[in-house]
């Protein structure tokens, strides 16, 4: 797996930053999330998952949630070995990455000091809601869906049947009563695949300090510049806070 480690001289406290599906370490949003808890003297760690389109192994078409989640967990576990950790720790993920790092709060909530899982995958029934019948029918049938990445123009993604059976088996409601660190919520205005009624469903459960942020005009992944500003701000804000 590959990683990026950033460390200010004294840093005040740690951060992990995790991409989406098919996502990868570098992208704009991702390195916006990273750039706040920089700017705030925070370590940062980014590493790409494998089964996506970075510089770690693997192959797109065999990527879950299972998957991404225990990468996330290897990473934490290696940083735990190293001179700099700190624990408690921030967990930011943007999608797929939002529910692996939510996931990780829920199971390890003595370790987390606050969690930003932006335009995350809530549940599967509710991933689920996003999709026709037609196109879930068509997946199964042929084993694959195929679709642009506009991240990586020119690059084909094709994921596995399997990601659909997999997900199955999460859903952030069901333990939501442990995530009892402050919470950052957020999605884009014209999100389609998490949108922020998604958000608010999960925003509801939530028992601890929590904030829920719309970016107007913006889609699932933020790519303009004033979206990436916007949440910056929010970022810099909520650090502030927590």
């Amino acid at each position: 797996m590959s990683v990026i480690l950033e460390k200010p001289k004294n840093p005040k406290g740690l951060a992990f930053v995790m991409h989406g599906l098919g996502g990868f370490k570098e992208q704009s949003h991702v390195e916006t999330f990273a750039n706040a808890f920089k700017e705030k003297g925070y370590t940062v760690v980014r590493f790409d998952t494998t089964n996506t389109f970075g510089e770690s192994e693997g192959d797109y078409s065999a990527a879950t949630t299972t998957n991404y989640y225990e990468d996330l967990e290897d990473v934490i576990k290696w940083a735990e070995t190293q001179d700099w950790y700190q624990e408690p720790f921030v967990l930011a993920g943007h999608s797929l990455g939002g529910l692996s790092t939510a996931l990780y709060a829920e199971n390890y909530p003595e370790k987390v000091k606050a969690l930003a899982p932006i335009s995350t995958v809530v549940s599967y029934d509710l991933w689920f809601e996003v999709h026709t019948e037609e196109d879930m029918k068509n997946w199964e049938e042929t084993k694959y869906r195929t679709s642009d990445s506009r991240s990586k123009p020119g690059t084909v993604k094709k994921l596995g049947w399997s990601f659909v059976e997999d997900l199955k088996n999460y859903d952030l409601l069901e333990n939501a009563d442990k995530l009892t660190m402050p919470v950052l919520l957020m999605a884009g205005e014209f999100d389609q695949g998490t949108p922020l009624k998604h958000q608010q469903i999960l925003y509801d459960k939530l028992p601890g300090k929590k904030e829920i942020h719309m970016i107007k005009g913006a889609e699932h992944t933020f790519y303009d510049k004033e979206h990436l500003d916007e949440i910056k701000g929010i970022f810099l804000s909520w650090i502030e806070k927590i």
